[in-house]
């Protein structure tokens, strides 16, 4: 029950901070989404090639049954 309590305070102070600082969020957001975005593409290229190098390391055996 204090979890509920002391998570609806935080939200409600975020929204107030949100609102009363519009300007500086916009900012903030506008320097995080490219950073993000960067961080989002580096994780799926190292998805991608740790992907190509278990497909290459799998036996023929293990690989016919699928």
């Amino acid at each position: 029950m204090m979890a509920v309590i002391v998570g609806l305070i935080f939200a409600l102070l975020g929204l107030w901070g949100i609102i009363h600082w519009w300007g500086s969020f916009v900012v903030v957001l506008k320097g995080s989404v490219p950073v993000m975005f960067l961080c989002g593409g580096l994780l799926a290229i190292i998805a991608g090639i740790t992907a190509i190098r278990d497909k290459i390391s799998t036996p023929k055996s293990e690989s016919k049954t699928e």
